[in-house]
């Protein structure tokens, strides 16, 4: 699956054939085997690929990646050699940009699945939209009144939040044809009206509908998603739920991902004559059932039927954007003016163990954020108009907290005092994290109180233990005192140096967020990661 301009964002895990995640390199070309640069949610594919390695003698071993990353190396050429074949979501994204799509040889569509709304049963009857047709439009007015809340994936991280951006903006522009750059500016105020009731972002879907379980009940109640019809109907399969979720499927259409495993121009014999061989197998009538039955997506073969959980049969798909251009428009328009505004609050380690690379990959992590970064992912993951940031580094003891907006016209000043501040950052005594966690609760408890219509996160990023101030259980033992404005905020933890993956996964557990592993990547690249959860 190649999501558009977007993807499902999980790092760099591996899984070698039909064995665990790994982290070992890909190596060079194999018989029988396909080296495949992959969206993540493809390792729900494992057990059906398991059984086609004993049946056709092709194993497969995936590189995980999100669709920005995977776009871009397409098209700066990265993938020859390293890769045989590419399978994302969609590849109608890489069609726009000439460099990436000329390097894609023959793409087989393997399962469909499109992205549409579920909602809580009890608030579709409540909404009066259970056996009815209802429009994006109808939707995003109900939306803006705040009859109900969602949780969307990130558009410039994951396939189905930019799907759903793509689809509503098409659906609202009523033109008939792929929206273009024009046509964008004159439904943002109902795309505006649409994204206020989003309550909930994230990098992947899965990362989504987990936080959606913890979120389905309670004072901090969300209603609903929007993802890919499967990952609803393994949430309503799961039994985790409260309720179960009915899906809405707009009336007046959805965009589908459809899954082209494609094999690479630069893939030699051996390589194209396992894909076709693995494409085959993956399209036999008695294999898309196992597929549908295994990952809840819809089969696409001719004669296949549907099984009895999709109750849309169906489906009118709307136009995808034409050109590269219009899609930047859609996404810098969605982050700058469309959706809720963001707030992070930075907990950095500048411990003097943070001395020398550690200490400047800091500073470059952060520099990047502010614009420096002008490649594909680093367009969209900076720091963003009406965003607030908050800086509060620490050693023996927290540091005094900084907090910069960044505002809708004319960043460039603002931009330019993070960057300042982030190149000013030095490295010297000791490590108090959680000291530092906690006055991070502190700090942020104002800003929420001010301004509680943002989507709000800490990141911790460290590269030791904790040797100053209190300790994990402490923080633990208080985290019930944290008060309710506040406590609702993930903290995303950042492993780096000899940091405890241990505490910080404890950590991200509590609080409701999720580890990002820096130790053998660039900080760099993990903290773009983290922008898609923010």
């Amino acid at each position: 699956m190649i999501r558009k301009v977007l993807a499902l964002f999980v790092g760099a895990a591996l899984l070698a054939g039909c064995s665990e995640p790994s982290s070992a390199p890909l190596g060079e070309p194999e018989p029988g085997t396909l080296r495949i640069l992959a969206g993540s949610e493809l390792a729900d594919m494992q057990p059906v690929l398991d059984e086609a390695a004993r049946a056709t003698g092709v194993q497969v071993k995936f590189t995980f990646t999100g669709t920005l990353e995977g776009a871009e190396a397409l098209a700066n050429g990265s993938v020859d050699g390293k890769y045989d074949a590419v399978w994302f979501s969609s590849n109608r994204y890489l069609a726009g940009i000439p460099d990436a799509a000329k390097r894609l040889g023959n793409q087989v569509k393997i399962m469909s699945s499109p992205v549409v709304l579920g909602l809580a049963t009890s608030v579709v009857q409540r909404l009066g939209w259970a056996g009815k047709p209802v429009s994006w439009g109808e939707i995003a007015a109900q939306a803006g009144k705040k009859a109900f809340s969602y949780g969307m994936t990130d558009p410039s991280a994951s396939n189905s939040g930019f799907s759903a951006l793509v689809g509503v903006a098409s659906a609202l522009a009523g033109a008939g044809n792929a929206i273009d750059a024009q046509q964008i500016a004159s439904v943002t105020p109902q795309l505006t009206q649409f994204f206020s009731a989003q309550a909930l972002s994230a990098g992947s879907s899965g990362w989504l509908s987990d936080a959606y379980t913890r979120r389905a009940t309670g004072p901090n109640r969300v209603d609903g998603l929007i993802n890919y019809e499967s990952v609803l109907l393994s949430a309503n399969a799961s039994g985790k739920l409260p309720e179960p979720l009915t899906l809405v499927y707009p009336s007046d259409g959805v965009v589908t991902a459809d899954y082209p495993l494609s094999v690479l121009a630069s893939a030699g014999d051996d390589a194209r004559s396992a894909h076709q061989r693995l494409s085959d197998y993956l399209r036999t009538p008695d294999v898309q059932k196992r597929i549908m039955e295994t990952t809840q997506r819809r089969p696409v073969v001719p004669g296949v039927a549907l099984g009895p959980q999709f109750t849309a049969r169906d489906l009118v798909e709307l136009p995808f954007p034409a050109t590269q251009q219009a899609v930047d428009a859609l996404l810098q328009a969605y982050f700058d003016k469309i959706r809720r505004p963001s707030r992070t609050l930075y907990v950095l380690d500048t411990s003097g163990s943070m001395k020398g690379d550690r200490i400047d990959s800091l500073r470059t992590a952060l520099v990047g954020l502010t614009g420096a970064d002008n490649s594909l992912t680093g367009r969209f993951r900076r720091f963003r108009s009406r965003e607030e940031v908050t800086m509060l580094p620490f050693n023996t003891v927290p540091a005094r907290a900084t907090t910069f907006t960044v505002p809708e016209q004319d960043p460039a000043a603002e931009l330019a005092r993070i960057k300042a501040f982030a190149e000013g950052l030095t490295a010297n005594g000791g490590t108090a994290i959680y000291d530092s966690l906690s006055e991070a609760y502190r700090v942020l408890e104002p800003l929420q109180a001010r301004d509680p219509d943002r989507f709000t996160s800490i990141v911790l990023m460290t590269d030791g233990e904790n040797a100053n101030g209190s300790s994990l259980a402490d923080f633990q033992a208080s985290f019930g005192s944290v008060p309710a404005a506040v406590k609702q905020v993930p903290v995303f933890t950042v492993l780096f140096g000899e940091g405890s993956s241990d505490e910080l996964t404890q950590v991200a557990t509590l609080t409701g967020g999720k580890v990002f592993d820096a130790r053998k990547v660039q900080l760099s690249d993990v903290f773009q990661e983290i922008r898609g959860y923010q």
